[in-house]
């Protein structure tokens, strides 16, 4: 999966969406069988595990069949969204983080609290933030009542290419202390190359994109999005500028990164899948295709800046039931079968695609170093120690954190200081995130 790529707009569903949801038959007349849909996005691994998944689901439960309705990930919002505006809401559905407010506000998702109880699901053995992502009070995500279940939880953890380093006689970084900024630079221009001799660089040390990199250089430096209680944008401060421009100057000041030409030409994440680049993000939902690496890879801490700790955000998709599926117990049934049954969690390891949901069966998953990558311990510590919600996984809309993004290719491009960008985009902003505030008030009226 590609953390947030799905997202719809609270303010769109709102808008499509202002009445009570209604979902589609489940059955046919006078007919004893229950048929559920379920809808989500994936490649042909998640596909493949969902299968065998849900066949074992039906055969422990006679009398139930589930259709799946499959979309890509980039379709997977705007067909979803389709059948929210068209009151034909899947049984079961995966929910992004950013909209479990206005899917409970607008009467979308079920409160399934009590029907979880009620199934004795083990929720202590659960990971506590992918729970906490799908609870809501009301007012604020993370506590309330539970209107959804984690699919995942989605740690972004800093892999490196194993062998480069090997071959270039470089230590191996620790497991467990994160280069400084200054550690990393010389690291990296210790891996960046011309290995042919032809007067062009042709390896790199990396080719981050600000979008998901970013949030790491910045919590590693102090700085914050948001203020505590989500209502003021706090960019505007030096710890959040030097960290952007850090950003920056791994490209302009070091030559850590391909230049524009070379990154249009091929982009960083093929060059890494090519072996080209020491160093590049890693999800739960890479681990799949990076098998078929012609390299070994592994994982490590982010770089860190002032705190001295490394930063990353962590992410989840959702499974949640829709408020007016026909048959709530048995969708619930389904949902938490998916999410919490050893033998759903199984068929999505087998798949390589995830961290297990179960805190036990994560902990034995870890330990085995003889699968790729090898220190998977990385992302446990992320889930456990270290990992941070995508900024606008905490508020009703998320444009005003697009907005960040929207004029940044001059900073990064060396055209204009960290400094006079996040002076002049904070107040845009601000005026957007008052907005979608105002929004959320006026929802819960």
């Amino acid at each position: 999966m590609t953390l947030k790529k799905a997202i719809i707009s609270s303010l769109t569903i709102a808008t499509l969406f202002t009445l009570t949801a209604c979902s589609p038959s489940s059955g046919e007349e006078n007919s004893d069988t229950k048929n559920l849909t379920f809808m989500f996005r994936g490649g042909e691994d998640e596909k493949a595990a969902y299968t065998a998944a849900i066949d074992s689901f039906e055969k422990d439960n006679p009398g139930v069949e589930v259709e799946m309705i499959v979309t890509d990930a980039d379709q997977y919002a705007t067909k979803l969204q389709a059948t929210i505006s068209g009151r034909d809401v899947p049984d079961v559905f995966y929910v992004e983080q950013g909209n479990v407010m206005a899917y409970v506000d607008n009467g979308i998702l079920m409160d399934i609290t009590d029907e979880v109880e009620n199934q004795e699901v083990d929720l202590d053995n659960i990971w506590e933030y992918g729970l906490n992502s799908y609870r809501y009070d009301g007012n604020v995500v993370g506590q309330g009542q539970l209107y959804g279940l984690p699919k995942d939880v989605g740690p972004f953890a800093l892999g490196y290419n194993k062998t480069m380093f090997e071959e270039n006689g470089i230590e191996l970084p620790d497991v467990d202390e994160p280069y400084t900024w200054n550690e990393f630079v010389e690291t990296g221009q210790a891996l960046t190359l011309d290995k042919d001799g032809d007067g062009e660089l042709d390896q790199w040390a990396t080719g981050f994109n600000a979008n998901w990199s970013l949030h790491s250089f910045v919590w590693g430096n102090d700085g914050e999005w948001l203020n505590e209680d989500n209502t003021k944008v706090t960019v505007d401060t030096p710890e959040f500028a030097e960290a952007l421009q850090f950003f920056a100057d791994m490209t302009n000041e070091h030559g850590l990164t391909p230049s524009t030409s070379q990154a249009e030409t091929l982009d960083t994440y093929q060059r890494w899948m090519n072996g080209e680049l020491a160093f590049f993000p890693v999800g739960p939902w890479d681990m799949s295709t990076y098998n078929d690496l012609d390299f070994e890879y592994d994982l490590m801490p982010w770089p860190t800046g002032s705190t001295g700790e490394s930063g990353t955000y962590i992410g989840s998709l959702g499974i949640g039931v829709s408020d007016a599926t026909e048959y709530p117990e048995e969708a619930v049934e389904l949902a938490t079968y998916l999410s919490t049954s050893v033998e759903g969690q199984q068929q999505l390891i087998d798949a390589n695609i995830q961290v297990p949901n179960l805190i036990d069966m994560s902990e034995e998953w870890a330990a085995n170093t003889e699968t790729s990558p090898s220190n998977k311990q990385e992302f446990l510590d992320i889930v456990q120690d270290y990992g941070q919600n995508l900024p606008a996984a905490e508020t009703y809309t998320s444009q005003w954190y697009d907005e960040f993004f929207i004029n940044i290719q001059p900073v990064l491009d060396g055209k204009e200081t960290a400094a006079d960008y996040v002076k002049k985009v904070q107040p845009k902003m601000q005026s957007m995130l008052d907005e979608s505030i105002e929004q959320h008030e006026k929802s819960m009226k």
